[in-house]
């Protein structure tokens, strides 16, 4: 993400704003904000190490941000709370904390001191990571108000195992979007930071949307990878190719021997034929074309004609109709009987 030119220096003007503190409460703030260390401390961290309750160390803060609102060098800097402002306005007004710091800085300290300006400012409403959103900064509580609602009903659009192209989640979204200006609702850009916001859904690598507890949205492993890989490819492949197709597209490092070993004990994938992988969403069965023929005989006979044997193994496995016949014909397998009638040995 580009980093956008600041008019100001932020640890200098921390400085004149820590000004109007006594030495303990600026002391305090510094620990608490991470105004030095990129680490911030606690509440509780901070109350053992000035031996006083977190609750007192809460009302120190309070005290120091009502104080520093007050001081001179507040109104002397009020212009750098009007251009961090109209940063986050240009953001979409609605921004996760972490995209807006990244924009600003990629210094760890300095995204400390913004999230300090912006608590000493009430131009800045924050909001506390929750169940279904991340820490974000508004400063239009109308349009969060939306923004919130409608992410909410994208949730509940998605079914669990629902996974979708980027675009139809997109569209669903825009169509519970109607309260903001076409500025922001045709800007992709802030459609994308706004669905950011959500810890409910995310996309895959593969830009498939889809919840966040899925694993085809956050694979965890190369047999995540290679069910993404099948799925996208639409049709079986050697195990080779799941491996070779993972190494390009992710830029994993997936063993062939590994590759095949997982497609192997995941039951979310069939063996449909040497070497060759299918998804069990797709209907297919699993087996060499000598043990379908053996299933369609068991589950439909115990005797049947060729034409509707071969009929059923093509429902099962897309396969090619002359090797069906072949393996039905092989007398060391199975049983020709009068009339074209066929059989298990």
């Amino acid at each position: 993400m580009q980093v956008l030119q600041l008019s100001f220096k932020p640890k200098a003007v921390s400085k004149k704003l820590l000004n109007a503190l006594n030495p303990r409460t600026r002391e305090v703030i510094m620990k608490r904000y991470g105004l030095q260390d990129p680490d911030r401390k606690t509440l509780e961290s901070i109350g053992k190490e000035y031996g006083i309750t977190r609750e007192r160390v809460r009302q120190i803060e309070n005290f120091a941000i009502a104080t520093i609102r007050k001081s001179d060098d507040y109104k002397e800097n009020l212009h750098i709370f009007e251009e961090l402002a109209t940063i986050v306005k240009k953001l979409g007004s609605l921004v996760p904390e972490d995209v807006l710091m990244q924009s600003l800085s990629n210094d760890k300290v300095v995204h400390n001191h913004m999230n300090f300006y912006m608590s000493v400012s009430d131009r800045f409403k924050r909001f506390k990571e929750d169940d279904n959103f991340n820490h974000r900064w508004s400063i239009d509580d109308a349009l969060t108000s939306h923004v919130h609602n409608a992410l909410h009903d994208l949730h509940k659009s998605l079914d669990k195992d629902d996974l979708l192209k980027e675009e139809e989640v997109i569209t669903r979204f825009l169509g519970s979007l109607i309260e903001i200006s076409e500025e922001y609702k045709s800007n992709r850009e802030i459609i994308d930071r706004y669905l950011k916001l959500s810890k409910i859904i995310s996309k895959n690598p593969l830009n498939e949307w889809g919840h966040v507890s899925s694993s085809s949205v956050k694979a965890r492993g190369i047999k995540d990878y290679a069910y993404l890989i099948l799925r996208k490819n639409g049709v079986p492949m050697h195990f080779r190719d799941v491996a070779h197709t993972i190494n390009k597209t992710f830029n994993k490092n997936a063993h062939v021997a590994t590759c095949h070993n997982e497609l192997i004990k995941d039951d979310r994938f069939v063996l449909v034929g040497r070497g060759m992988y299918g998804l069990k969403v797709w209907g297919q069965a699993g087996g060499t074309v000598k043990d379908l023929i053996s299933k369609v005989i068991n589950d439909n006979g115990p005797k049947m004609k060729k034409e509707d044997i071969v009929s059923k193994v093509l429902e099962l496995r897309d396969v090619k109709e002359n090797t069906v016949v072949v393996n039905l014909n092989n007398p060391k397998l199975f049983k020709k009987l009068p009339n074209n009638l066929y059989t298990n040995l």
